[in-house]
């Protein structure tokens, strides 16, 4: 007699395809900085119309203390207000400024229509330079936060780092300065990049314990170049885990492969952020869209419009 054999079930992970079922609840927000003009320029907008189909809750443009610098902001935001129906997060720092000065600015992007701003305290110059604020200036980001509120009812998001600023004497000192920049009146923290998902949850877990109750949504820095990477993880004092050097080495010849791998990488990365019910993401797009919507299109995120139109 046979007797019949019934293999045991697979379990779940071995039958579904790690992506298959993503609802596409997640909310994304992209940050882009103000290119040189001519070519540079052109290109922002044609990175900006794929990531503006995937309705981002806001793009975020960065800011210079300098005149050429802080003129092509204001240069940028106004064609991407112009040319778009996506909101836009204006920066905005305290280096090289007077308070006269910086709410001259602020009273220039609300007159604009912008009434979102990334409030930081900004890099003195030179990586690692010591911040020494304008003698007439915010000192701060939680003083510049407060003085935007007396301006303007701005929506104002604010910088988090869970592995810790550089100049932050330690990690609870980290918390108690993001609550002040909260009890000053900021409406969200957007971190800065991190590679490790059990850094975050560690970080928002001492932020609740701290009486933080605002989002605060996860910074992400898709791999486009792992030299480059690592010279921005210097400077802010993010960690690059050895297996993610080991598993990019070597692709830079190789960039569309390079970008294959980065995207499953980045992906499966906000995927782990998600079981832990974080549905909020924001990108550091370097101004480049396929990586950023690669990724966003595996988190189950559909630009239909703007496939529509590529179709057409």
């Amino acid at each position: 007699m046979t007797i019949p054999h019934f293999p045991p079930q697979a379990p779940e992970f071995a039958t579904t395809p790690i992506f298959a079922g993503l609802p596409g609840d997640i909310e994304v927000s992209f940050e882009f900085f103000p290119p040189a003009p001519g070519v540079a320029e052109d290109k922002l907008f044609e990175a900006l119309k794929p990531l503006a189909s995937l309705a981002p809750r806001f793009v975020s443009i960065t800011y210079g203390a300098g005149g050429s610098t802080r003129e092509r902001s204001f240069a940028t935001i106004a064609r991407v207000m112009g040319e778009s129906d996506v909101p836009v997060a204006a920066h905005l720092t305290c280096v090289r400024a007077s308070k006269a000065e910086t709410n001259a600015t602020a009273e220039r992007l609300w007159g604009m229509g912008v009434r979102h701003i990334v409030a930081l305290r900004g890099d003195a110059g030179a990586p690692g330079a010591p911040f020494a604020p304008h003698p007439e200036g915010y000192a701060s980001a939680a003083d510049l936060v407060a003085g935007l509120k007396a301006l303007h009812p701005f929506e104002i998001s604010v910088s988090a780092y869970p592995e810790c600023h550089p100049e932050a004497e330690s990690p609870q000192a980290e918390i108690d300065y993001l609550k002040r920049k909260f009890d000053a009146g900021a409406d969200r923290a957007i971190t800065q990049f991190f590679f490790s998902s059990e850094c975050f949850f560690r970080f928002r877990d001492r932020a609740a314990a701290a009486g933080i109750t605002q989002p605060i949504v996860p910074g992400i820095l898709p791999v486009t170049n792992l030299a480059r990477t690592r010279k921005l993880a210097a400077q802010c004092g993010a960690d690059v885990p050895h297996w993610l050097i080991e598993l990019m080495e070597g692709l830079d010849v190789f960039p569309r492969a390079r970008e294959h791998v980065a995207a499953t990488v980045t992906a499966e990365f906000c995927r782990r952020l998600y079981a832990e019910d974080v549905k909020k993401f924001h990108f550091y797009t370097l101004n480049r869209a396929e990586l950023t919507y690669s990724t966003c299109h595996l988190l189950g995120l559909r630009g239909s419009g703007f496939a529509m139109e590529m179709a057409a």
